[in-house]
């Protein structure tokens, strides 16, 4: 095969990829047997999809064209640049969460267990991060944004301690 046959066929999988993508629609993957680490504060987008609201979420393994689409749907995410999940660790231990306002060791934990250990990560949010993740926190939904974690994380990300403790109070050891 020629080079040029080869482009026409990556181009015509590609359009045939996202024609299914968009006739499929987005859907959120979630488990909750393992962790599921968030994007680096170094590729913001690389965003988990938004939450979806009022569908019920099918149990796993419910088909196997269900599988092959979803396999297709993660190439495609690839492709146009979007990811529901990244699947590395942040490298060394992670910050202490804690130090956000309004984010206590229940809190801090259950974001730990969703992959999150850094103020990067939460720094690097964007409206359809915070709202699949608030969709994950439990008893602990609606802080994010009530307790303006992000904006709380930007400034502790970057060490700006004294323009944090201006505006939410003064940092505890």
């Amino acid at each position: 095969m020629n080079t040029a046959t080869l482009i026409v066929i990556a181009i015509a999988v590609a359009i045939a990829l996202l024609f299914l993508f968009l006739v499929r629609g987005r859907k959120q993957h979630v488990t909750f047997n393992e962790p599921t680490p968030l994007p680096r504060a170094a590729s913001p987008a690389h965003a988990p999809a938004p939450a979806s609201t009022g569908a019920m979420r099918q149990p796993e393994g419910h088909g196997v064209g269900a599988e092959i689409a979803d396999a297709i749907e993660d190439v495609i995410d690839q492709f146009v640049g979007i990811h529901s999940h990244s699947t590395e660790e942040p490298a060394g231990p992670g910050d202490e969460l804690t130090r956000l306002k309004g984010l206590g060791p229940k809190a801090a934990s259950r974001l730990q267990e969703l992959g999150v250990t850094r103020f990067e990560q939460i720094a690097s949010w964007n409206a359809a991060d915070i709202a699949a993740i608030d969709a994950e926190m439990g008893a602990f939904k609606g802080r994010i944004a009530r307790d303006r974690w992000v904006e709380q994380a930007k400034l502790l990300a970057k060490g700006d301690t004294e323009t944090f403790e201006a505006a939410f109070g003064k940092l505890g050891g």
